[in-house]
């Protein structure tokens, strides 16, 4: 087992990343796991962790702590990831060990940070996942809207594919974030940040058409200041919820490929970009921290401008 100062550690951690860097809670628990499980292997392979310590006696006593944590100990965990991980996985969790053990030495609870000297493994540029505009436009099409969950269902999909925020970000919404009159929506993004994002007519009118015949639903109360998509239970649509709902009607409509709601998110990026938008616009409706993060969205440009170049060019 670890010790339970090493414990209080990750904890003390956690609380850093969520009070003073404003981490999400998702964000968080994200981190959690991953240090809990970096312990736990520690724990649980103690025979191979004492050959690689200078504190031996630790692992004979059933404890480990932090300031025993060295690189071969590190290697031995992503070796130990290779077998059931992918790359990008494997380095998140590394860049999650970065954090704790920078937090720990910036705190003076250690001298240096094991983890610095560990490579992250090489990965390929993925590909976002996204449908094509005629794709999204048969899948959103494709929704039935005469009854209450269709038109619910209706309005979550528009709103994901005009605005291209997170399903997170929807799936936080009250009433009191949509406003009619400009066509914006206040969304509270990572970290707790508020932005201001664009949405669509079709949007707009589908949130409409859905708050509309959910007041005339008999056993309902409305709160005015409250969720803007509703469950069964008249509580808030969770994120699980949304991505089942949308994987669902993918199924039924017969896209061949699995569509997740990032997926939405991802196809107003690409369309928005193929059209012409200005990367850093894009960045700015997408709520990304950093340029790089947008830019992986400009491949179908990049696609489009090479096939015109082909096309046009008289000594291609």
């Amino acid at each position: 087992m670890i010790s339970s100062s090493f414990k209080k550690l990750i904890v003390s951690f956690i609380e850093f990343l969520s009070i003073e860097k404003g981490y999400s809670k998702n964000t968080s628990r994200a981190y959690l796991h991953d240090l809990e499980e970096f312990a736990s292997f520690l724990a649980q392979n103690r025979s191979f962790m004492a050959e690689k310590s200078n504190y031996a006696d630790s692992y004979k006593k059933n404890q480990v702590g932090v300031d025993e944590v060295n690189p071969l100990m590190i290697r031995g965990y992503l070796g130990f990831l290779h077998k059931k991980n992918k790359k990008v996985t494997i380095a998140r969790k590394l860049s999650s060990l970065r954090s704790f053990f920078r937090y720990l030495v910036k705190h003076g609870v250690i001298t240096d940070s094991p983890a610095d000297l560990i490579l992250s493994p090489k990965q390929r540029k993925a590909i976002p996942v996204y449908l094509t505009v005629d794709d999204t436009f048969r899948l959103l099409n494709f929704i039935k809207t005469d009854t209450l969950a269709g038109l619910r269902d209706c309005a979550i999909f528009e709103s994901l594919y005009s605005s291209g925020i997170r399903v997170s970000e929807l799936a936080g919404l009250n009433l009191t974030d949509v406003d009619f009159t400009s066509c914006v929506i206040r969304v509270f993004g990572k970290g707790g940040k508020e932005r201001i994002v664009p949405i669509g007519k079709k949007a707009l009118d589908a949130i409409k058409a859905y708050r509309k015949r959910l007041r005339l639903e008999p056993g309902i109360q409305i709160d005015e200041s409250g969720p803007l998509f509703l469950n069964k239970s008249n509580g808030r649509l969770t994120v699980r919820s949304i991505a089942r709902i949308l994987d669902k009607v993918a199924k039924e409509c017969g896209l061949l490929m699995p569509v997740s709601p990032h997926a939405l998110r991802h196809s107003f990026a690409t369309h928005m970009l193929d059209a012409g938008a200005d990367l850093r616009v894009v960045q700015e409706l997408l709520g990304h921290k950093s340029l790089s993060t947008t830019q992986k969205y400009t491949h179908v440009s990049i696609d489009r401008l090479m096939e015109t170049y082909d096309k046009a060019h008289p000594r291609r």
